[in-house]
């Protein structure tokens, strides 16, 4: 049997043209990688539930609107299926659970070590194409 697939919401928070990516903790899955922040829908909660939940306990801010799915990706040998989601925020991000964050253009974000569905979603928005 399958394994149950489980939803991850990857905000997408933009500033103009550049978005903010964090630094994963060197002991979690792809540690060291960038990605959007986000993390694991819980069961039952919606993506903008998840995504206010998990902003809130990552950097600190509050999600103040959660568009609809811009794209999404089987996240590579693991269950997660990583929704990538245009989130806007109230507040100035700090990295409570990342090791850095930055803000980059998607160009600037492509020379980053990216996780691997995060650099699928980079190079979708280079592309210009919808996944």
């Amino acid at each position: 049997m399958p394994p149950e697939i489980i939803r991850v919401v990857a905000a997408v928070v933009s500033r103009g043209d550049r978005l903010l990516v964090c630094q994963r903790p060197p002991h979690k899955r792809h540690g060291g990688l960038w990605e959007f922040p986000g993390g694991k829908c819980e069961p039952g909660e919606s993506d903008d539930e998840a995504a206010g939940r998990e902003l809130r306990e990552e950097l600190g801010v509050a999600v103040t609107h959660v568009g609809e799915e811009i794209a999404s990706f089987q996240d590579p040998d693991s269950p997660y299926l990583i929704a990538f989601v245009p989130v806007a925020i109230a507040g100035e991000p700090t990295c409570h659970e990342h090791t850095a964050l930055r803000w980059g253009t998607p160009t600037e974000l492509a020379a980053l070590s990216l996780a691997p569905s995060d650099r699928r979603f980079v190079e979708t928005l280079l592309a210009g194409t919808r996944a």
